[in-house]
Formats: C-alpha cells, structure tokens, sequence
C-alpha cells in the first residue's frame, strides 16, 4: 500500500510541473499579447513572427496544462451525478473511465502524432506567411508529447483510485499534494 501513495506522489509531482510549466507559459503568452498590441496600436509596427508565437504558445499551455487538469481533478464530466456518489464509486468510474477511454484515446494520438511531427520536421515545414516562425514541426510535436503526457496523468489517476479503493484512510485528497 505505502507502494502506491509513493508512486501516486510521484505521478502528482509530474502533473503539478506541467502546471507549472503551463503557466510559466501562460505568462510568456500575456507578455508577447501586450508587445504585440503596443507594437502594433503604439508604433504601428506589425510582426507576424510575434502574431504565431501567440497561438503557439497558447498551444503549448493548453496541452501542457490538460495533464495538470487531469491530476488536480478539473478535468470536464458530469459532476452533478459525479459528486453525489460515494468515494469508492467515484475512484472506479475514474479507473473504467481512464482505461477504456482517456488511455486509448491518448495512445492514439499519440502514435499517431509522432508521424505528423517526424514528416513536418523531414519537410522543414515552416510558416506559409514572410516574416513567420521557422520549424513548425516544434508546435506538432507538442501534440503527441502532450497526450503521451495525459495517458501519464490517468496513470496517475489509476493510482489515486487504486488507493482510495484499497486504503480509504491513507489515500490523500488529489487537492492536498
């Protein structure tokens, strides 16, 4: 049992350094927003190298910050249902949930995604407008790092509801780590 806090404790630290990183990211975003917006209504001056590091990093903080949401229990469904049932149902809807839908799903893309990347990166694929962002293949392999990164998280998940299952008392709240 004491297996299986340590390693939910570990997956949790992997999920509070995505929400970490997501909102370092997220800050960054603000930044270049307000540059963008100075640059552009102040001195009249556009860059569209800016203008796509905007939706990069907007990309970057959603799918970094999905694991986290997964971890920290924001994740969408039905909580009207969801919060009236007992500890022990929730922990196995989540188990049931995770293997046969969020796992699945996140392997899929996953597999998949690797070859976007890797053919975006064989192409030198850059952006279509002068002026853009060089390497496009660095915001597509996001996609595949990022779901690999939320099959991560309903590991954890797994784990969270294995311990509430196996030792209700022991198992700490996904709010208190």
């Amino acid at each position: 049992m004491k297996s299986l806090i340590t390693l939910e404790r570990l997956f949790n630290r992997i999920g509070d350094a995505l929400g970490w990183l997501a909102s370092i990211l997220f800050l960054l975003l603000l930044l270049n927003v307000v540059y963008d917006v100075v640059m552009r209504y102040v001195f009249n001056d556009v860059s569209i190298a800016f203008q796509e590091m905007e939706w990069h990093l907007f990309s970057a903080v959603f799918l970094l910050g999905v694991p986290y949401a997964i971890r920290a229990s924001g994740h969408v469904r039905v909580d009207v249902f969801f919060e009236r049932l007992s500890r022990k149902t929730q922990a196995i809807i989540d188990i049931l949930g995770t293997l046969f839908l969020l796992l699945p799903f996140c392997l899929l893309v996953t597999w998949y995604g690797i070859d976007f990347a890797k053919e975006s990166y064989q192409l030198g694929e850059t952006s279509g407008d002068p002026g853009g962002l060089a390497y496009r293949w660095i915001i597509k392999a996001m996609i595949p790092l990022s779901f690999g990164l939320m099959a991560i998280s309903g590991l954890g998940l797994i784990v969270h509801s294995l311990n509430t299952l196996v030792n209700p008392q022991a198992s700490s709240s996904k709010q208190d780590q």
